[in-house]
């Protein structure tokens, strides 16, 4: 179903915040040899095992799986694990690749419902056909399981806003102002279609993002919400680093902040873990975008990426601070994020499913 003579808000509907209690997680398994050659898929498949093992533990898990082949892998990876096959939903479903958080639905509720936001794809500005497949996962589980779905009819990924869930959304111009995107559209119309089809109250640009991020800059390797009043945001010390300047450009921006009642934000800044890659690159690049802010909040837990032993237990033990009442679960990322994501970008959590 489509609806255009209204928008989500005008229905009352809204994004929550990620902490807000889900129906389940989607993820799709890996199967593309481009982003994945050699034996890098093999690699990947553990982590993603890893991480597929701990949700299962904590709520219901969506697996798109395009064929044969890759479920026969699946089933291998998770067999020696002791995973909770009951939270286990499987969906034979042709995908491109594993991004779901930027191509799959983006679900709004207001007391007693839910509905689907089905945003344009378009691969990052087209850097990566094709794509049409994973731009059809949202129509498929409108469809599925009867679901209202809303066509904004521009281009947005998942990964590129971030909500309170209280009306407030972060993102960046590097992504949504670029014309790879919805050439000719200002920051103004922009905010309409943010406002209108995602329920928010209020916009916060923010600038550039991490190097080596194929995604021109998402907000979800630079600053997140840990709860309302407190935002969590990447920084390097190192004035010689490749990221130096677009973070404490954006730490410098958070600082100044206020909160839509006028009070600031708590900021509490985390290091960036190393971002080279020693004697290779990935698309070209000699970065991958590791990243803290990459975590993903389930039902009581949060899985978090880990990739620097300097970082790693400090980060946790933040992390433990801001939700006492979840589990923390570090699973080591590497070689996720080889393929320029990390668990953030492989997951979307669902609502009414």
């Amino acid at each position: 179903m489509n609806d255009s003579a209204t928008t989500p808000r005008s229905l009352g509907y809204r994004m929550p915040a990620e902490w807000s209690r889900h129906s389940g997680t989607l993820l799709s398994w890996p199967a593309n040899r481009e982003t994945w050659p050699g034996e890098r898929l093999n690699r990947v498949e553990k982590v993603y095992g890893n991480i597929v093992e701990t949700l299962c533990r904590f709520e219901p898990v969506h697996l798109l799986i395009p064929d044969n082949t890759t479920e026969v892998r699946m089933r291998r990876i998770l067999k020696d694990r002791s995973v909770n096959t009951a939270n286990l939903i499987l969906h034979r479903i042709p995908t491109n690749d594993v991004w779901v958080r930027d191509c799959g639905p983006i679900m709004l509720k207001k007391a007693g419902s839910a509905i689907i936001t089905d945003w344009g794809y378009n691969a990052w500005g087209g850097k990566y056909p094709p794509y049409d497949d994973d731009n059809r996962i949202p129509e498929y589980f409108a469809a599925k399981y009867g679901i209202k779905r809303f066509n904004p009819g521009i281009i947005l990924e998942g990964g590129s806003i971030e909500t309170d869930g209280e009306g407030t959304l972060i993102t960046t111009k590097s992504v949504l102002l670029n014309p790879n995107r919805n050439p000719g559209l200002t920051a103004e119309k922009i905010e309409y279609y943010l406002k209108e089809y995602l329920g928010m109250d209020r916009i916060i640009w923010l600038g550039d993002g991490l190097a080596g991020d194929d995604t021109d800059g998402h907000i979800d390797d630079l600053t997140r919400f840990l709860n309302p009043h407190t935002l969590m945001t990447m920084v390097c010390e190192d004035a010689a680093d490749v990221n130096y300047r677009a973070l404490n450009e954006n730490l410098e921006q958070l600082r100044d902040l206020r909160r839509s009642d006028g009070s600031r934000y708590e900021i509490i800044p985390v290091h960036l873990p190393e971002t080279r890659i020693e004697g290779t690159t990935v698309d070209g690049s000699e970065y991958v975008p590791a990243s803290y802010a990459n975590f993903y909040i389930a039902n009581d837990v949060v899985v978090l990426p880990v990739y620097d032993k300097k970082y790693d237990g400090g980060v946790v033990e933040m992390m433990q601070h801001y939700f006492p009442d979840r589990h923390i679960a570090p699973i080591p990322c590497a070689d996720l994020v080889w393929g320029q994501g990390s668990v953030h970008c492989i997951t979307q959590q669902l609502y009414g499913i």
